[in-house]
Parts: C-alpha cells; sequence; structure tokens
C-alpha cells in the first residue's frame, strides 16, 4: 500500500514516526529551557545529572588549557617588599647558680630578683607582638660572662640587656641607673659595681678566669662607634622612661668598664633596677607589682630605641 505524499516526513526528509516524535519533543523542551529562568535550568541540570552518572562525569571535565588560564587569571599577585623580621633582643638575668650576686638586707638574693624581673620583661616583650626575646638563663644557673656574649652573638640579638640589683656599702643610696662599656669609670661608686659585677666569674672555678683590666680596656677600645652611639641611646631612652615612675640615682646614665658589655657589635646597657643594700630598693623589687612598672617603663624605652633607629635607617637609606 503506498503512503499519502507528506506522511512520516518532515523538511531533514523521510523519518519513521518514532524518530520524528523524538525530535519533535527535543526541540520542545529545548524551547521551553531557553524561557525558563537560570536557576530553573540549572535545577534541572543538576537533576538529570544526578540520574545520569556518564553525563555527570562529562559535566565535570575541563579542557587542559582552560585549566592553565584559569590558574593564571587566579594566582595571587606579588607586590612589595615582605616584612623584616622583629628584632630579637637578648635579656640577661644577672648572676645565678653558684652566684648569687647581692644579698640583701633581708635575705634576698639579687640572681632570683634579676630572674623574675627579666621574666617579666619578656612578658611584656613577647605580648607586643613587636619582638622576639631570646635569655641568656631562664632558671637558677650560673653562666660565665663571656658565655653571655657569646649567647647574644649566637642569636643574632639586636639589642642586649643585663639585668641586675647590686650592692653598696653605704645603705643609705637608693635609685635605678643604667651603665654602658667604656675603658674608664664615669666615677668611683660605678668603677666598685664594675669590680662587683665582672668579679662573678670567680665562681666557675679555675676554668673561668675573669678578664683583666688590661685587656677589658683593650675590648672596649674595639668597639664600634654605631654601637657606643646606639648604646648610649637606649641608656638615655631608659632612663627617660624610668624618671617619672621609678626612683633614679643622681646622673643615673653611667658607664665603666664591664665584660659583659663588651660586644664590639650588639649595642648593649646594664641596668641596675635598685640596690639590694637599702632597705626600700630591696622592699620594691620583691614585689610582682614594682618589677612589672620596672619592665613596662623598659618596653617604652625599646619602643622608643627601636622607632628611632627605624627612622635613621629610612633616613640614611
Amino acid at each position: 500500500m503506498s503512503r499519502p505524499a507528506g506522511a512520516g516526513r518532515d523538511d531533514a526528509g523521510p523519518l519513521t514516526p518514532p524518530d520524528a516524535v523524538r525530535r519533535r519533543v527535543l526541540l520542545a523542551g529545548i524551547a521551553m529551557a531557553a524561557m525558563l529562568p537560570r536557576q530553573a535550568v540549572s535545577a534541572t541540570r543538576r537533576h538529570v545529572l544526578s540520574r545520569d552518572p556518564a553525563a555527570h562525569a562529562a559535566a565535570h571535565v575541563t579542557p587542559a588549557h582552560a585549566t592553565s588560564a584559569g590558574a593564571a587569571l587566579h594566582r595571587p599577585a606579588i607586590v612589595g617588599r615582605a616584612s623584616p623580621p622583629r628584632p630579637l633582643i637578648m635579656l640577661d638575668p644577672g648572676h645565678g647558680g653558684k652566684d648569687p650576686g647581692a644579698i640583701g638586707i633581708s635575705g634576698t638574693y639579687e640572681k632570683h630578683v634579676a630572674e623574675a624581673a627579666a621574666a617579666e620583661l619578656q612578658r611584656q616583650l613577647v605580648g607586643s607582638g613587636r619582638y622576639r626575646v631570646a635569655m641568656t638563663r631562664a632558671d637558677d644557673r650560673f653562666i660565665p660572662l663571656e658565655g653571655r656574649v657569646d649567647l647574644a652573638h649566637s642569636h643574632k640579638a639586636s639589642l642586649f640587656i643585663s639585668m641586675h640589683a647590686d650592692a653598696l656599702h653605704d645603705p643609705a643610696v637608693r635609685g635605678a641607673s643604667v651603665y654602658t662599656l667604656s675603658s674608664h669609670a664615669s666615677d668611683a661608686q660605678t668603677a666598685a659595681i664594675a669590680r662587683s659585677e665582672n668579679s662573678a666569674d670567680r665562681f666557675g672555678g679555675p676554668q673561668v678566669h675573669a678578664t683583666s683590666p688590661e685587656v677589658q680596656e683593650i675590648l672596649a677600645s674595639l668597639v664600634t662607634e654605631e654601637t657606643r652611639h646606639g648604646a648610649a641611646h637606649m641608656a638615655s631612652s631608659i632612663v627617660s622612661s624610668f624618671r617619672p615612675r621609678i626612683s633614679l640615682l643622681t646622673h643615673p646614665a653611667r658607664h665603666a668598664s664591664f665584660v659583659v658589655l663588651k660586644s664590639a657589635d650588639i649595642p648593649s646597657v646594664l641596668v641596675e633596677m635598685g640596690f639590694m643594700s637599702n632597705h626600700m630598693d630591696e622592699a620594691a623589687l620583691r614585689q610582682s607589682a614594682h618589677r612589672m612598672v620596672v619592665a613596662g617603663a623598659m618596653v617604652q624605652a625599646i619602643d622608643r630605641y627601636f622607632a628611632s633607629a627605624s627612622m635613621v635607617t629610612r633616613v640614611t637609606g
């Protein structure tokens, strides 16, 4: 039997009736999808992909050239320079171990006061987030004077601060003071303090010898002018921070030939927080609240020191 003209045909040529139906349904679906909102199309696509694992896998294949291009577009740009490392401050609690340092009129040991004050200063410096801190000792141990300087060099310290609370023959003398290195003492009292501090190595036994005065003078002469200037600036900054809140000696910035300050390239200061031979100084240094005040003033002085150093670096290049 012959078919009626045009039966089962469309513009693409002869089709069987089932093929024609499937094609019309597909075209109708595409037309409807074009009119749907984007969210609906996305939902429909997810539904189809969930029903057809092969389609789901194909949908997630990305051409190699597209991957490299996308990575190039999203790669973060490098702008500016990395921040410089935070300066490292070496704190040196005086004495320790078999060397008690000065003994206060009520029996307080200088080594314990120095360690407690240095620990508080470390806590405040680290808490500021502006510095790294290392300690020559964090417990009750003996370290030779030379070893303290060597530790500062091995840590590449930017600043060395030795902390003490000495004793004098005159119990009426009280107040804090700051010392820098010099081949000659600024006064007789400072010379006596330097002799006391430099004799600490006698506790180390025969293998440890305090540096002779002649060698100390040679070592002091080797310290660079830049290091001397930095130490003097740090000492001045500490005195300025101490003045409104902590009792000071008359002329509190002094100098002498301290072995522990002999580093040629690290600005170094020795801080006498008070005298264990004075009952008021000793009583104050036994109190954690007073040590917090001392540490807070020193943090302020250190901030001022590095702010000034940074400004000089920016100006001079």
